[in-house]
Parts: C-alpha cells; structure tokens; sequence
C-alpha cells in the first residue's frame, strides 16, 4: 500500500472541490491509500499531519492563485516546512500540484512554479500532468486539459461563480485523471 498526503489549501471552496476531484483519481488506483490533510484559514495543519507527510510516499500540494502566487495559508505551511526540510524528512518523494483561479491564466504557473520549487527544497521528485492538451478548433471548454497544464494540474473558477457551477465538468475530469497518474507514478516509484 502506498501512501499519499494531499496538503491544500481553498479559500473559497473551488480548490477543495478540485482536491476532491484529485482524491477520487488517486483513490481509483487498487492499493492507494490517502491523507486528505486541509491547512485552516490561519494557514496551520493539525500537529498530526507532519508526521503523516513524513510517512507519505508521495505529496500532493494543492493552493488557489491569489495575486500570481499561491494564499498566504499556503505560504505559511510551505514556510513551516523547514523543519522536516532540515531533517530531510521528505526527500526523495514524489511531489505534484494543483492550483485554481478566477481567470483562464490568472498566473497559476506562478503558483505551480512555488510548489515546484519547495518540493526541489525538500530533495523531491516532480510528477507533472503527462497528457496532452485540447487545443484544436474542435475543442471545446469541457474538454480535458483545454487549460494545457504540463506542470501541474490548472483549473478555472470565475470570480462570480458558486462552487455547484465551478471547476466546470472538463476541469473536474482533468483533475480524476491526474489523480490517477500521481497514484500509479507513486506506486511505481515507491517499489
């Protein structure tokens, strides 16, 4: 059984729901199991979940782009990382990311790129997304990776938009099969 701690932050409820749609992709690959660990308003995690990031065999970030970066409450447990980083408690793990916005672009590749570099901090192994973009004249908004994340998984949510209506369904799918290809590149890796 491998182990994947999923760490995020959502402000407004549009990133959980893309968390949830990531949880359902990992949890679909046979012998996965998750930590499905929320960092609070005030950008702190329970105690317990240190240990349990030191025990996972893989780390999924996860944060809205606020201002082309990731919330502060992200930036504040990325921060507070330095203790298992000092100890060198999650080298060698596999890392991946995930990120919403208001607008299609809305500089989540800023907040990619910050995950990106703590998990290189930590010694870590990067899992991008892996698949190919929608972008043909064909192609329509609900298609899978229409956003053509490589880095990490990108979806949009508009500002004025209820977390019934968005990540819309295409983003949702997108976020499933990432899912599934951190889990299967986590089982791999951990033989």
């Amino acid at each position: 059984m491998t182990r994947v701690a999923m760490v995020y932050h959502s402000g407004y409820g549009h990133t959980a729901k893309a968390a949830e749609a990531v949880a359902k992709g990992l949890m679909e690959i046979g012998g996965t199991h998750l930590d499905m660990l929320p960092i609070d308003a005030e950008g702190n995690l329970p105690e317990a979940a240190w240990a349990i990031l030191c025990a996972a065999d893989g780390i999924v970030f996860g944060s809205p782009t606020y201002m082309s970066g990731p919330s502060w409450q992200f930036k504040k447990f990325g921060d507070a990382s330095s203790k298992p980083w000092a100890a060198q408690q999650w080298k060698d793990k596999l890392f991946a990311g995930f990120t919403n916005s208001a607008s299609m672009n809305g500089d989540k590749l800023s907040t990619l790129d910050y995950m990106f570099h703590l998990s290189q901090q930590h010694g870590g192994i990067w899992v991008g997304m892996g698949m190919l973009p929608s972008n043909t004249k064909a192609a329509t908004r609900n298609d899978v990776n229409y956003i053509a994340g490589f880095s990490g998984l990108m979806t949009v949510s508009p500002a004025d938009a209820s977390i019934d209506e968005a990540p819309l369904p295409g983003d949702l799918e997108t976020a499933r099969l990432f899912g599934q290809r951190v889990a299967t590149l986590t089982q791999r890796w951990a033989k």
